[in-house]
């Protein structure tokens, strides 16, 4: 079922019509002869049903007609109109509006538990759409978007210690772009349009937690030794090569052995180097 405009008569010109009416159903009916009562007790009845058709349309919503039971259009236009007499009038909102879902608990790829939460952005364009096709559409997009948030969830690691690859903690912008899609893709069969989708909790499972930070702590004093290192080879490469080009000392292997060893404890070492003073030969 489609979205379709329903034509209406503008309010204020119908209750002219309406008040006219009455009133000369009124004048008719106290006339007291039989073909003018008949004709004012029409008129007086015309105008009642007239008024059961009368409705206001609010700014950014939608009044879905029915007509026992048979869906003639929409009024979307904001004003004061006349509508089918006896017919139902919905309302739809087509404001945006936020959907913050609850943090779920949620497998990554890999396994791990993780608490995840996004916030979804949307709004109704096919209010015929929301009422037909789905029940309670409000209640629809907060079902599917916990489903499709745990769907993309259940696809990425939380992280790549690597650095290779897509994970859910480096990758915020584009794991935002697929949820909104897989999000569209699930609501639009109820009229909604998804506008945006972020992610507001992204941690580790409190069970895991403590063991997961362990492991980050460990990762992190691995990349700093391996830096520490490379800086400090540079570093003796370059003392023992400007050493030996400017003929400070003449070093066999093993004093460049023995140099190259204090330079690595000395730079390398967490604590500051304590110098020992030799007053001999190094033999």
């Amino acid at each position: 079922m489609k979205e379709k405009e329903l034509s209406c008569v503008n309010g204020f010109f119908a209750v002219l019509v309406i008040l006219a009416l009455l009133g000369s159903g009124a004048y008719l009916i106290s006339l007291e002869l039989a073909l003018p009562m008949i004709a004012g007790i029409l008129a007086c009845v015309i105008g009642f049903a007239l008024l059961t058709g009368l409705t206001i349309v609010q700014p950014n919503q939608a009044n879905v007609v029915t007509f026992f039971g048979r869906y003639l259009g929409v009024i979307r236009k904001s004003g004061f109109y006349l509508a089918v007499p006896f017919s139902t009038r919905k309302r739809v909102s087509l404001r945006v509006r936020n959907f913050n879902s609850a943090k779920l608990k949620v497998n990554d790829v890999n396994g791990n538990p993780i608490e995840i939460a996004a916030v979804v952005v949307f709004s109704v364009v096919d209010s015929a759409k929301a009422l037909f096709e789905v029940d309670e559409y409000e209640t629809f997009v907060e079902i599917q978007s916990e489903t499709a948030l745990r769907h993309v969830a259940s696809k990425y690691p939380y992280d790549q210690p690597d650095g290779t690859g897509f994970s859910l903690r480096a990758n915020t912008e584009e794991i935002a772009v697929e949820l909104t899609a897989e999000l569209q893709n699930r609501l639009s069969i109820a009229g909604v349009k998804v506008i945006e989708s972020r992610l507001t909790h992204l941690a580790y499972s409190t069970e895991i937690a403590s063991a997961m930070l362990q492991r980050q702590q460990a990762e992190a004093i691995i990349a700093a030794r391996e830096k520490i290192v490379d800086g400090a080879v540079t570093m003796v490469q370059m003392a023992i090569e400007r050493l030996q080009k400017d003929n400070v000392v003449d070093l066999d292997d093993e004093r460049k052995a023995a140099m190259i060893n204090n330079l690595l404890v000395a730079v390398v070492s967490d604590r500051s180097a304590q110098p020992v003073i030799n007053t001999s030969t190094l033999y």
